[in-house]
């Protein structure tokens, strides 16, 4: 890490609590505690405000905050791109929270900015083979069951329309053969499974820790997919 984004990072750390001693931040940084003490006298040359209370450690004086996240044209302009390609690759659950985050982004932009945004927002157009199909709203409660490592009970539907109640350990989702796919051990079988998304009927979280320890390696499990797109 350069020393603008540990000057960066720092300055965010401090906002984040209430105090903060050097030897924590010395810690966060993998840092000596003199080249803390060089950082802080950086930042209160640049005017932020930041005093210090024995034996409690750091502080920003009250009142102080970051001003808002700025993006430039080019920055904003990709984030639309990726808003299209969520609409057409991820779920309805994706592209609207994805939606929401750029509403959040378009608030902070300059009128020149958004206008060109509109321009590009009309200009951008994405089609699909009609057998796509992510009519589903999983992946979001999916991603949660992932990154928490909680148990996840399905009902699945397989190719012969026939319906299973499953309890999945979650390890990871891979897109490939124009599906998305959930990889999990599945307790009923006692075994890793491939279970497309758009055949969960049915998705609940009973927040269970998951029973198996080590589970494989998302990318030791693509080794073992049945085609290479």
């Amino acid at each position: 890490m350069n020393r603008i984004d540990r000057l960066f990072g720092i300055l965010v750390l401090l906002q984040t609590r209430k105090y903060i001693a050097a030897e924590k931040i010395a810690e966060q940084y993998e840092i000596s505690i003199r080249t803390v003490y060089r950082d802080i006298k950086a930042l209160t040359e640049q005017g932020i405000p930041i005093s210090f209370e024995q034996p409690k450690g750091y502080f920003i004086v009250s009142g102080y905050f970051l001003p808002p996240v700025s993006f430039n044209t080019e920055e904003a302009n990709a984030l639309l791109m990726m808003e299209r390609l969520a609409s057409g690759f991820a779920d309805r659950s994706i592209h609207k929270h994805y939606t929401t985050a750029l509403n959040k982004v378009k608030a902070v932009l300059k009128n020149s900015q958004k206008e060109k945004l509109e321009v590009l927002n009309d200009n951008i157009k994405f089609q699909l083979h009609d057998s796509f199909k992510n009519e589903f709203e999983h992946l979001s409660a999916l991603q949660e069951a992932i990154s928490s490592q909680h148990c996840i009970d399905i009902i699945y539907i397989n190719q012969s329309l026939e319906n299973s109640n499953r309890r999945v350990e979650p390890i990871g989702l891979i897109f490939y053969a124009f599906n998305w796919h959930l990889i999990g051990w599945c307790q009923l079988r006692n075994e890793y499974r491939d279970f497309r998304v758009s055949r969960i009927e049915f998705i609940k979280s009973p927040c269970a820790p998951f029973t198996k320890e080590d589970h494989m390696k998302l990318n030791d499990y693509m080794k073992f997919l049945p085609v290479s797109y």
